[in-house]
């Protein structure tokens, strides 16, 4: 009796790898893409050698989202931009462009204050200044987050990058996009991949597209 039942769950085991082989793991796609790649972007080659220090103003949410979403948005991008270390990053605070400007913020197509760009070189010695502005936000299924930035040298006010896309989760290489941003720093601290919630949150899915912005910004 004992032989007939080892030999029965020798066969059983041998059926559940055998069924293993033929019906394989899913492939998933977070981590095999395709992935997105923002297009709509005009960069110069390299950045100046003598741009060492960057305005950031206020995320700008004009019509399109409510003051405190454009404010929520605010450490989210400088995170991003800073982490890219691509020069050092002062960010200007609500309170200190509407103390200086008569503004809580300012966006990339706005007219100027008067000699906005000069007092922001002399008060922060800073040689350009980086709008943000959104252009689309759906913090609903699915979700949408629109971005365009604008990098501008504070000499003669040359652009020397902008970008502007939308990211929607309706794009399945966005969905991809954003669960493999997370999907690094997450699985190696939990045993779960929980990088799917990362599209029920507009701010992570905020946190992701920042990066992908910022990632197009001219090397050095």
């Amino acid at each position: 009796m004992n032989r007939l039942f080892r030999r029965f769950w020798a066969m059983a085991a041998l059926g559940a790898l055998a069924g293993c082989a033929s019906h394989p793991a899913p492939i998933d796609s977070a981590r095999v893409g395709p992935f997105f790649t923002p297009r709509n972007v005009r960069a110069d080659h390299l950045l100046p050698p003598w741009v060492l220090r960057v305005v950031l103003l206020p995320v700008h949410g004009g019509a399109v989202a409510s003051a405190q979403t454009a404010e929520n948005l605010d450490p989210i991008v400088a995170e991003a931009l800073e982490h890219q270390g691509r020069f050092e990053v002062v960010t200007l605070s609500r309170d200190e462009c509407a103390k200086s400007f008569g503004l809580p913020d300012l966006g990339s197509a706005d007219p100027l204050p008067h000699d906005f760009l000069r007092i922001l070189a002399e008060k922060f010695d800073a040689q350009a200044v980086l709008f943000v502005d959104l252009t689309d936000y759906i913090p609903y299924r699915p979700l949408a987050i629109g971005l365009r930035a604008k990098l501008a040298l504070v000499t003669d006010q040359r652009m020397i990058w902008s970008f502007d896309e939308v990211f929607t989760l309706e794009n399945p290489t966005i969905v991809n996009s954003v669960r493999r941003f997370y999907l690094h720093t997450e699985l190696g601290s939990v045993p779960f991949d929980l990088s799917t919630d990362a599209l029920q949150s507009p701010n992570r899915v905020a946190a992701y597209a920042a990066d992908a912005m910022f990632r197009t910004l001219p090397p050095r």
